[in-house]
């Protein structure tokens, strides 16, 4: 399992326009990374708002989440409130997906030469 931590949101001028967009975007790469893995993901978010003085601050969205090994979400806290989060985790379903779906298992390894370094440092 990996354990994702974050503190994301919205700034208060921005949620009306971009709030629905940026969320689902958050949820698609969190649950993208538990296809890649092969593994269930725990994504932990900050719920409230943080207002310094002079500033809109950011809202806080919350909504932490469990994905399984393919991205499907198991289980799902509030927007609103600070909460425990309970799942269930089967170590046969990652076993399940790793075999009908393995997503790394036809890489091209020998294409990736050179990926360890910066694209600045290949002068």
């Amino acid at each position: 399992m990996l354990f994702y931590p974050t503190a994301i949101g919205w700034h208060p001028s921005e949620k009306a326009d971009h709030g629905v967009s940026q969320r689902s975007a958050w949820q698609t790469i969190q649950r993208s990374h538990a296809i890649a893995n092969g593994v269930y993901v725990a994504v932990v978010n900050r719920v409230g708002h943080e207002k310094p003085e002079g500033g809109d601050g950011l809202e806080f969205w919350g909504t932490s989440f469990i994905a399984d090994p393919f991205g499907v979400v198991v289980a799902e806290a509030s927007t609103d409130r600070e909460e425990i989060l309970v799942g269930e985790v089967s170590l046969p379903r990652i076993d399940e997906v790793r075999t009908h779906w393995p997503f790394l298992r036809d890489r091209r390894i020998d294409a990736y030469a050179g990926i360890e370094r910066r694209f600045l440092d290949r002068g």
